[in-house]
């Protein structure tokens, strides 16, 4: 099964319920039309999470934002 699922709860709502299910987190990011998704570390984690997010799992696939990273130093002065 997945470390990652989608749900209909605000990111600092998700990291709380995280931390008090003792649950890690690896990634996290908010969803354009509402909502998070979220990665946990270990798949045990992720199995605690799922069913304590039952009923605020989102179904099916999401649209996420582009991912844009920082480019290092060096690329951004030529």
């Amino acid at each position: 099964m997945s470390r990652a699922m989608n749900v209909n709860l605000a990111e600092a709502d998700v990291f709380a319920r995280c931390a008090k299910a003792g649950a890690a987190i690896s990634a996290i990011e908010t969803l354009p039309q509402g909502g998070t998704r979220v990665v946990l570390v270990t798949s045990d984690g992720a199995d605690t999470m799922r069913n304590l997010f039952v009923k605020h799992l989102i179904d099916g696939r999401v649209k996420r934002y582009a991912f844009m990273h920082a480019r290092p130093a060096s690329l951004l002065m030529n």
